[in-house]
């Protein structure tokens, strides 16, 4: 009997691996100046129509408020949901200016899980945080999908430690995983090389090129990374450099998705 049971549940994991199907997904990483422009004013229609040009399923936000004076007591991640027409998550960083300042995430996709990963700093520095979500994609496939924004600062520690504990809490992960945002660190910088042991940056010419500042961009810092890098395809990767919107140029990729 137990033979039997043993069997079948063996049968039932390789029908469901043959059959599974792929998914393409458009995303996007957006670092968004605290809902600000980079001409001093406040303008959350643009950045909703930003986004809602390039139409992505995931959108990895940074720099986030909510509820600041700054930004005008706005819950920035609902309010740009709002204006998208996507599901948003806010994940806190820190608490800032009588509000709390972080990441957030846009989808189109359904959410069944969130996790705010705090990240190491040292005490004199900014808290940082990692948003971890999980999303079923319109062929069932669970995604995770981690929008985060690592520390700033010239000198490196920082980034260093919150790189080590992504790749800890993320890098023996079972679960295909897309690592986005503003990671402060080029595409050869000892940051990103700690990734690369568990992510991979797409390897085609237009990865390369530089984000910010967004008038004229001199360094790549914001990426979009990947695990299980036989599962992915590269279809099409965009630096795309809206100078008002942002100080940052917004990263869009669309990638294919392979189960088997």
């Amino acid at each position: 009997m137990m033979n039997l049971k043993l069997l079948f549940l063996i049968s039932i994991c390789f029908v469901h691996n043959s059959f599974g199907q792929a998914d393409t997904l458009k995303v996007m990483s957006f670092n968004i100046l605290h809902g600000a422009t980079t001409k001093g004013d406040f303008n959350l229609d643009t950045i909703a129509g930003v986004i809602n040009k390039y139409n992505p399923d995931l959108v990895a936000l940074q720099e986030v408020d909510f509820k600041t004076k700054r930004a005008k007591r706005y819950d920035l991640s609902t309010e740009i949901g709002i204006r998208t027409k996507m599901a948003s998550i806010f994940a806190r960083a820190m608490y800032y200016d009588e509000g709390e300042y972080g990441e957030a995430v846009l989808s189109n996709l359904t959410f069944v899980g969130t996790e705010n990963i705090q990240l190491p700093h040292r005490p004199d520095s900014e808290p940082r945080a990692a948003l971890l979500t999980r999303v079923r994609t319109k062929n069932g496939n669970i995604i995770q999908f981690v929008g985060t924004h690592l520390d700033h600062l010239k000198e490196n520690k920082d980034r260093l430690m919150q790189a080590k504990a992504i790749n800890q809490k993320l890098g023996q992960s079972e679960l295909p995983t897309l690592l986005v945002g503003d990671l402060n660190d080029g595409p050869d910088s000892e940051t990103l090389k700690i990734l690369y042991r568990y992510f991979q940056k797409p390897k085609i010419p237009a990865a390369k090129l530089n984000t910010w500042p967004a008038d004229e961009p001199r360094i790549n810092l914001d990426h979009i990374l990947f695990n299980m890098p036989d599962r992915w395809e590269v279809l099409d990767y965009k630096v795309v450099c809206e100078n008002y919107a942002s100080d940052h140029c917004i990263v869009v990729a669309n990638l294919v998705y392979n189960p088997n």
